[in-house]
Parts: structure tokens; C-alpha cells; sequence
């Protein structure tokens, strides 16, 4: 029994590195992401980095549970704070798709050509590289200590993969051709996984499950 509470312990303090790591990546790449859009003039570049913001924030939530399960701690505290998140990332998100579609449509009917933003793909190909070997060890952290909370926060990591590859197909296009539609068709390309992601929160919020509520990857 010692044993298998050593190996249980191990388990969580590695989940709590993983996600440490994962805050760590999310707060470089909502920095990038944000700032570069703004600067290119970017849609889709600016709603992938709000949406990091929006997944930094669960990420500290899913953090907290995890330290506080680490320590032996009660958990009802927590997940009363995982509630809350879940209603405000699924508010959040509902918020950012009606953003992406306003400001996609005008940029369609203007014609507006966003500047290159080479610091944009740097991110999205590392997002797309590094998201699914996060979301591989969180599932393998996960099913050790029976974590429905952690499995889910890998779903998200291979969402924002999803994400991050549709933001280098936007991105090249624009860098490779001069498509100066690309960028806003991409940027509504985003709605088919934020929409779930936003649908899926507020599903959790009524329910009472896990803040990370990112579809099954």
C-alpha cells in the first residue's frame, strides 16, 4: 500500500510539472500571439492568442487542483473554482467567436491585407509540434492517478495543435502568396474548434465536471 501511495505521489507532483510547463509555454504564447497579431494586423493571429489567455487561466485552475491533491489538501475549495472557470471560459469563448466573426466579415468586405507575421508562424509551428507530445504525457499522468480533470486538459492540448495548424495554413498563405483573404477565412476556420470549446464549457459548468472541456483529441 506504501508503494503504491509513493507511486501515486510521484504521479501527481509529475503532473504538476507538466502543467507547469504548459502555463509556462501558454504565457509565451498568448504574449507572441497577441502582440504580433495587434502589430500585423492580424485576426487570426489575435484570436489564437486570446485563446491562450482564455487556456492560461484554466491551466492555473487545473494547476491549483492538482498542488492541492499533491498536498493532501481538500478539494471542494477547488472545485467550486473550477465552476466558476467554466463559466467564464465558456462566456469568454462565445465572446471571442462573435469577435473572430465580426471582424473576419469586415476584413472580407474591406479587403484588408494584415502584414507577414514571421514571430506567428514561429509559434504556431511549435505549438503544432509541441502541443500533442504535452497532451501524450498529461494522458499518461493522467490514467496513472485517475484523473478526469488532467485527460481532459490533454484534449485541449491536442485542440490547440488543431488550432496552431490552422493558424500556419492562414499565415503561410499570406507570407507564400499574398492571399490577403487568408488570413480572415482561417480566422473563421477557428470557429469549428472554439465554438465546441465554448459549448463544451458551459456544458461542464452545468454539470459540474472538469474546467478543461476541449473535445476528445
Amino acid at each position: 500500500m506504501q508503494g503504491a501511495g509513493t507511486d501515486r505521489a510521484r504521479a501527481l507532483n509529475a503532473g504538476v510539472r507538466i502543467e507547469q510547463l504548459t502555463i509556462g509555454w501558454m504565457a509565451i504564447e498568448a504574449a507572441v500571439a497577441v502582440g504580433a497579431g495587434l502589430a500585423a494586423g492580424s485576426v487570426l493571429l489575435t484570436a489564437f492568442g486570446i485563446d491562450s489567455v482564455i487556456e492560461l487561466a484554466t491551466g492555473g485552475i487545473l494547476l491549483w487542483r492538482l498542488l492541492a491533491e499533491a498536498g493532501d489538501h481538500r478539494l471542494e475549495g477547488v472545485e467550486r473554482a473550477e465552476r466558476v472557470a467554466a463559466w467564464v471560459t465558456g462566456v469568454a469563448l462565445a465572446l471571442l467567436c462573435a469577435y473572430i466573426v465580426a471582424m473576419a466579415v469586415a476584413g472580407l468586405l474591406a479587403r484588408a491585407e494584415p502584414q507577414r507575421s514571421y514571430a506567428g508562424i514561429v509559434v504556431a509551428i511549435v505549438a503544432a509540434i509541441g502541443m500533442p507530445l504535452l497532451a501524450r504525457r498529461k494522458r499518461e499522468i493522467a490514467d496513472r492517478i485517475g484523473s478526469a480533470a488532467l485527460r481532459a486538459d490533454a484534449a485541449c492540448s491536442i485542440t490547440c495543435a488543431y488550432m496552431a495548424g490552422t493558424l500556419l495554413i492562414g499565415l503561410g498563405l499570406n507570407v507564400a502568396f499574398h492571399w490577403w483573404w487568408a488570413d480572415s477565412v482561417a480566422a473563421l476556420g477557428l470557429l469549428c474548434w472554439l465554438q465546441r470549446e465554448a459549448r463544451e464549457a458551459l456544458d461542464a459548468a452545468r454539470t459540474r465536471s472538469s474546467v478543461c472541456t476541449c473535445g476528445p483529441g
